[in-house]
């Protein structure tokens, strides 16, 4: 009879901190996802993640307040652009290309947090 070994589970031990910067972040992640849909979290989010970025300085999670920042600026920008150019058609083309490249980097920025890894590793 064979035995099967599991491997001890890798748990990170985070300081204060860095469990304080990933909860603000994971809340700028979650009003960010609900914003996709009603519009206003997404704002929210990103005022959120704007005012929590100072505290993070120095964490494991800095770079997601990088992130979700510069992912609500350039959907911002482009959806502004989208509108304008969707009197001529392309416009509609863009504004669905951006919804599905803020919900990849969303998804990927979650995805990271939630394994206490930081956003550009």
């Amino acid at each position: 009879m064979s035995e099967i070994q599991e491997a001890p589970a890798q748990t990170q031990s985070l300081s204060a901190k860095d469990e304080a910067a990933k909860t603000n972040a994971l809340i700028a992640y979650c009003l960010m996802v609900v914003g996709l849909f009603t519009g206003i979290f997404w704002i929210i989010g990103a005022i959120w993640a704007m005012v929590k970025k100072e505290e993070a300085k120095g964490t494991l999670f800095e770079d997601h307040y990088s992130n979700i920042i510069k992912t609500f600026w350039w959907g911002l920008a482009l959806s502004i652009l989208g509108f304008i150019l969707a009197f001529v058609v392309v416009g509609y083309f863009l504004l669905l290309a951006v919804w599905i490249w803020s919900i990849y980097k969303i998804i990927k920025g979650l995805a990271k947090i939630t394994s206490n890894k930081a956003y550009n590793l």
